[in-house]
């Protein structure tokens, strides 16, 4: 009965007026005389043995029980506390302080192309080359599409001769002009024949002026037949391809190509703040980020436009930001986070975000007392940045709130501090 009292002592469970110490004496003593006994195991009784086995057992566990544990220290330290009870539970505080913080409004943008083109031909004919692939990044002036030019060559030509058919007959229309001026001058021609040569010089005259503007016609068809790029940007999909007839400014479209450097990012916002978005404007260019669903690092621009009028619908004001977007991260269509900074506010109250905790009451914190204990607290909050929640009301700069191991407080549970959980 003794041993198993020593034994209870040893597993952490002492009894009334036995100490570990004295415990763990007995414990020797009894294993000295085992092995002082001269008495070899195969010659030992079952219960002796029994005993024997035990004793050694609670020998080692008795002297583990005497590792040491954390050094005790304050909550503010953020150092690891020993807990004063085995119901103490371990967390993570932090202090509530004055900071200044930005004034943000976030909201979902789509982007939009700079610019978007939809190229058509000028000329009807077949196409004969595309020189461009799908989705490639091309520059202003480079060679698309190259229609079959046999055609229009034929008909500058034409016109070349027909120019030089009729300064020809201009000449020689000049040449009886001159003549009969003379034959008027001396009375032998009446002023009648004198003016319908004059008429009809003149007249060979503007005909080889009309054949001049004919050939820069024919020449400008003939330009049309290679079509290049009218913006850099990035070109959609292949709607056309070597045979394919096109008609002049119609169907079908041969690319279309959309600037995405810059690009525009359309948003929206509650029409409630438009009055300190006027304001802010009015003051110096505000600063826009949009940060692509597929990444952490958001691209810089600025708010360019507000729209005219609010969304009766939806109560909303458009947005538009501009951004360089010289690495392409950004593209139309796509959704992206987009935060609009429209200042900054110094002095504010904020604690970590994690401290942060909604029940059926609202939203509360855990906050540390002098005596290791914690109490509920509701706050409110005001602006949210990606690490801290301005508090509006419920705490005082300098106070204590948990940041992790809210799982397992209630009011008044003991609590020890630790660097992690």
């Amino acid at each position: 009965m003794e041993d198993l009292r020593y034994a209870t002592v040893a597993l952490g469970c002492p009894l009334p007026g036995i100490s570990v110490r004295n415990a763990t004496a007995a414990l020797c003593v009894e294993l000295n005389g085992f092995i002082n006994s001269g008495v070899t195991w195969g010659t030992m009784s079952w219960w002796k043995k029994r005993t024997a086995f035990w004793l050694l057992f609670l020998f080692c566990l008795a002297g583990c029980t005497d590792s040491p544990g954390p050094k005790q220290a304050s909550a503010a330290s953020g150092a690891i506390a020993r807990p004063q009870s085995a119901s103490a539970v371990p967390v993570v505080v932090a202090q509530v302080a004055l900071s200044t913080i930005p004034i943000e409004l976030h909201a979902i943008g789509t982007g939009q192309a700079f610019k978007t083109v939809s190229v058509q031909s000028q000329a009807a004919g077949i196409v004969k080359e595309v020189y461009y692939r799908p989705g490639q990044l091309v520059r202003q002036g480079d060679l698309l599409v190259k229609l079959d030019d046999a055609p229009f060559v034929a008909a500058v030509s034409q016109a070349q001769a027909a120019l030089t058919r009729d300064e020809a007959q201009a000449e020689l229309e000049r040449v009886e002009l001159q003549r009969y001026h003379q034959l008027f001058t001396a009375g032998v021609v009446s002023k009648e024949q004198y003016d319908q040569y004059d008429a009809t010089s003149a007249s060979a005259g503007a005909t080889v002026a009309a054949d001049q503007a004919a050939i820069q016609t024919a020449k400008i068809q003939l330009s049309y037949c290679s079509i290049y790029a009218p913006i850099s940007g990035v070109t959609g999909a292949q709607l056309v391809y070597p045979g394919a007839t096109v008609t002049a400014n119609g169907t079908p479209v041969l690319v279309v190509i959309n600037q995405v450097s810059p690009l525009y990012v359309t948003f929206s916002v509650p029409q409630q703040y438009l009055g300190q978005i006027k304001q802010s404007m009015a003051r110096a260019r505000l600063p826009v980020q949009a940060t692509p669903p597929d990444s952490t690092a958001p691209e810089t621009g600025y708010l360019s436009f507000v729209n005219n009028t609010v969304d009766a619908t939806t109560g909303t004001i458009e947005l538009m930001g501009t951004f360089p977007n010289a690495g392409r991260r950004l593209w139309p269509g796509q959704y992206s986070n987009i935060v609009l900074r429209l200042g900054e506010q110094r002095g504010v109250l904020v604690v970590p975000t994690d401290a942060i905790q909604t029940g059926q009451q609202g939203k509360f914190v855990f906050v540390v007392k002098p005596d290791m204990t914690v109490d509920v607290r509701q706050v409110t909050t005001g602006q949210a940045t990606e690490n801290s929640v301005e508090i509006l009301r419920g705490l005082s700069a300098g106070e204590t709130v948990v940041t992790d191991g809210q799982v397992s407080l209630v009011a008044g549970t003991k609590i020890y501090v630790t660097k992690a959980l």
